[in-house]
């Protein structure tokens, strides 16, 4: 009776402590809650369309970012989090996102789109909103003009096209150059800078052909090219449609030295293009065989978690999210300190610029440069040096 007794009360006492064991646990776990409510970014970009696959490699740059921040105990102890509403990079699109973004007081700041084209036509609307746009991959020089809430760290055109005709002409010796490119703004601008920039080095542009987004058949543009006898061939092209003008124009027999825009650069070009892009020469302000140690750590982790090595748009993704964690972290967490601190943050760390600081008057890295580069035996490798026209 007494042995019976004492396994009631035993149970009892049991059943009680289990009992306040989980009111605290049911407590601590409303205030973790309540403690951790995420800290949010808006991400406009292509998940669908042709533009698909940039998305995703933003994607992947963004969660490697956020592992690292999250891991570390996120933002004073808030996660950081990302909405990422599909663009298809219309403009369109692009415009529907900032609505919904300028209307949700939760977005702290808003990453894209991919296009300078579909960036720019909503970024008015960020502007009036007082939410930062930062075009991570924006080139366009005339993006971070559309007000003081536009920023980016991608090299204006008006650097870059300036430097791939140093490239070509200063390097590889290109003289007598045709140049295709994607009759987009993009596109356009990029030519008209480049061809003004090439010829004040003493090229001449013998043949600029423009081509359509959804193109697929390039043939009789590289005819029309072929006609114009020029001596070497210059892409401004994103990688899908740069490898497959690539793979008809060797198809045809076109034999000529071919370089691109830093826009191809990524495995996917490679993948796509297989053996005809072999040789083709191109630029990049990030390559995973650079030695710096903050780079091979990048390459290392991506590696680990997606089993193939990060390209440009992987790396300015994640810089990104890296960027918006350090504002967040400095400055506090509303629109008004996101905007304040971009134009006082220094030393951000950075795996494609090392530690880098804004330029006030452009909204864009200050001193940014680029790597010159080569496809060979299917791999990016730096540039050796050789002029390609002797090596023809």
């Amino acid at each position: 009776m007494a042995n019976r007794l004492y396994e009631k009360c035993g149970a009892f006492a049991r059943f009680k402590w289990l009992r306040a064991l989980a009111c605290l646990g049911t407590f601590a776990l409303a205030c973790a809650a309540h403690a951790a409510d995420p800290y949010w970014v808006g991400v406009s970009g292509p998940l669908t369309g042709h533009d698909a696959q940039y998305g995703e490699q933003w994607k992947r740059g963004f969660d490697l970012a956020l592992d690292q921040i999250n891991g570390s105990g996120g933002i004073h102890g808030h996660p950081l989090q990302y909405d990422f509403e599909d663009s298809r990079s219309d403009p369109r699109q692009a415009v529907a996102i900032a609505q919904k973004f300028a209307g949700d007081s939760r977005i702290l700041l808003e990453l894209g789109d991919l296009s300078s084209g579909a960036s720019m036509a909503a970024s008015p609307i960020y502007q009036r909103a007082g939410l930062v746009q930062f075009g991570f991959t924006n080139s366009h020089p005339d993006f971070t003009k559309g007000g003081d809430y536009m920023w980016s760290t991608a090299i204006s055109q008006a650097e870059e096209q300036p430097l791939l005709a140093q490239y070509v002409t200063g390097g590889l010796g290109f003289r007598k150059i045709a140049v295709l490119y994607l009759n987009t703004d993009w596109g356009r601008t990029s030519e008209d800078i480049f061809a003004k920039a090439a010829l004040s080095h003493g090229a001449q542009i013998v043949a600029a052909e423009g081509y359509q987004p959804d193109e697929k058949d390039f043939r009789a543009t590289i005819t029309r090219v072929r006609s114009a006898n020029p001596d070497s061939i210059v892409l401004i092209s994103y990688y899908s449609d740069g490898a497959q003008i690539v793979r008809q124009a060797r198809t045809a027999g076109i034999g000529l030295p071919i370089a691109a825009v830093g826009s191809v650069y990524s495995p996917k070009f490679i993948e796509l293009g297989g053996e005809a892009v072999n040789g083709i020469y191109t630029e990049s302000n990030f390559f995973p065989g650079d030695p710096r140690p903050e780079v091979q750590s990048f390459v290392q982790r991506y590696r680990a978690k997606y089993g193939a090595d990060p390209d440009t748009f992987a790396a300015r993704a994640y810089d990104a999210m890296i960027l918006a964690g350090e504002l967040l972290s400095r400055y506090g967490a509303t629109r008004a300190a996101v905007h304040d601190g971009l134009a006082k943050i220094d030393d951000v760390p950075s795996v494609i610029f090392g530690h880098f600081h804004f330029d006030a008057q452009t909204r864009r890295v200050a001193g940014a440069k680029n790597q010159d580069l080569v496809v060979k035996d299917g791999k990016f490798a730096r540039w050796d040096g050789a002029s390609a026209l002797k090596a023809q």
